[in-house]
């Protein structure tokens, strides 16, 4: 598992599995998932954390998921 700062309150947590989590502020909001590929959660958070997701996946196709879905990528760590 490796910790990288991307910008202040953006994070992305890299897992042994090959996902990264990307997370706006403590909330994992969006991830990319080898086999699978870009998703982002379907929740509505701040203006802010829109940008930081919308900036992260940077105009790359993804799928919009349940915020459980991502909640679940992390509960275990």
């Amino acid at each position: 598992m490796k910790i990288n700062k991307l910008g202040p309150n953006q994070t992305e947590l890299d897992l042994k599995d090959g996902t990264t989590v990307f997370f706006s502020y403590k909330t994992p909001v969006a991830a990319l998932i080898p086999g699978r590929g870009f998703v982002k959660t379907a929740t509505k958070y701040s203006v802010t954390t829109s940008k930081h997701v919308n900036r992260w996946l940077d105009g790359r196709n993804h799928e919009t998921v349940d915020q459980s879905e991502l909640d679940g990528l992390v509960v275990a760590l």
